[in-house]
C-alpha cells in the first residue's frame, strides 16, 4: 500500500537509480485570475532503473509532470516520492534535460559540463568526473570548444554530459532530441539507450515521436488531452538494440497511434 505524504521520511542519499511513486497528482496554473487545470489524478509508479516514455497531445501536461518529479514545482494536490521520500525540492540526484541545450555561450564545453560540480563546491576534488562525462558522450576532443563551434547534436551531447557528471539516479528528458535533424536524432537515440544501459539510471522521457518511444522505452504511458490523465500504458517487451522494422514494434506503434486518435 502506498504511503501518505505525512508518512514519507527524509530524503535519502543519492543511489545508482531510484523508484518514483506518483499518487493522486493534479496540477493547475493560475492565469489572469482563472484556474487552468493541466494534470488530473495521475497515479504512476516507475521502477528503479526503468526507462519510461510519456506520450500525449501538446499541452497535456507531460513537461509539467517532469518539472513536478524534478522538484522544481509542487503539485496542487497529491504527492510524488523517490524511494519513499517526498520530493519537495530539486536535488542533484534528479536531473532535467531540456529540448534546448541551454549552454553558457561564454564558457567552454568543459566548463559548461562542470557547472553542477562547481555550484556544489566540489569541482576541485572531482574534476576528473568532467572528463569522464565528456568521454561518455564522445566530446573529450571538444572540451575546449565553445557552444557556437558545436553542431546541434554535439551541443545536446554536451547537455547530456552536464547532466551525467552529477551521476544522477533519475534522468528526466524533456524532448531532448526534438530539434535535431533526423540523422543526428537517430544516432543520439542509440547513444541515449547505450548510456542508460551502461550507467543504470532511471529515465523518464517526454516525446511526441511514437517511434522514438517504442525504440527507447521499456514502458510507454499515453496521456489524454488537457487536463492530462493516464489514458493507456504499453509495455515494450523487446530486447535491445531494437530495430525500426521489427514487426512487433511496428504493431505496437500502430496501437499507440490509434490510442492517440491518429490514423496509421
Amino acid at each position: 500500500m502506498a504511503a501518505t505524504a505525512t508518512e514519507l521520511r527524509a530524503a535519502p542519499a543519492a543511489s545508482r537509480n531510484i523508484a518514483i511513486d506518483i499518487r493522486g497528482v493534479s496540477h493547475a496554473f493560475e492565469l489572469d485570475g482563472s484556474r487552468l487545470a493541466v494534470l488530473e489524478s495521475i497515479d504512476l509508479s516507475v521502477e528503479a532503473g526503468e526507462f519510461v516514455a510519456l506520450l500525449g497531445p501538446s499541452g497535456c501536461g507531460k513537461s509539467t509532470l517532469l518539472r513536478l518529479i524534478s522538484g522544481l514545482e509542487q503539485p496542487t494536490t497529491g504527492f510524488i516520492s523517490a524511494e519513499g521520500s517526498l520530493i519537495d525540492r530539486p536535488d542533484p540526484s534528479r536531473i532535467l534535460v531540456f529540448q534546448d541545450p541551454t549552454l553558457f555561450p561564454w564558457a567552454t564545453v568543459w566548463n559548461n559540463v562542470a557547472t553542477g560540480l562547481d555550484a556544489r563546491g566540489v569541482l576541485r576534488q572531482e574534476s576528473a568526473r568532467v572528463d569522464s562525462a565528456l568521454d561518455l558522450v564522445g566530446l573529450r576532443d571538444f572540451s575546449k570548444a565553445y557552444p557556437h563551434q558545436l553542431s546541434g547534436g554535439m551541443a545536446q551531447r554536451a547537455a547530456l554530459a552536464r547532466a551525467l557528471v552529477n551521476d544522477p539516479a533519475l534522468l528526466l528528458l524533456d524532448e531532448p532530441l526534438g530539434k535535431l535533424d533526423s540523422l543526428t536524432r537517430l544516432t543520439l537515440q542509440e547513444e541515449l539507450v547505450s548510456l542508460w544501459r551502461r550507467e543504470g539510471f532511471t529515465a523518464i522521457l517526454v516525446t511526441h515521436d511514437v517511434e522514438e518511444a517504442v525504440l527507447l522505452a521499456s514502458r510507454v504511458i499515453v496521456l489524454s488531452e488537457r487536463p492530462g490523465r493516464i489514458k493507456a500504458e504499453f509495455k515494450v517487451e523487446r530486447p535491445y538494440p531494437r530495430h525500426r522494422d521489427d514487426p512487433e514494434l511496428v504493431g505496437l506503434r500502430r496501437q499507440i497511434l490509434a490510442t492517440l486518435g491518429l490514423a496509421t
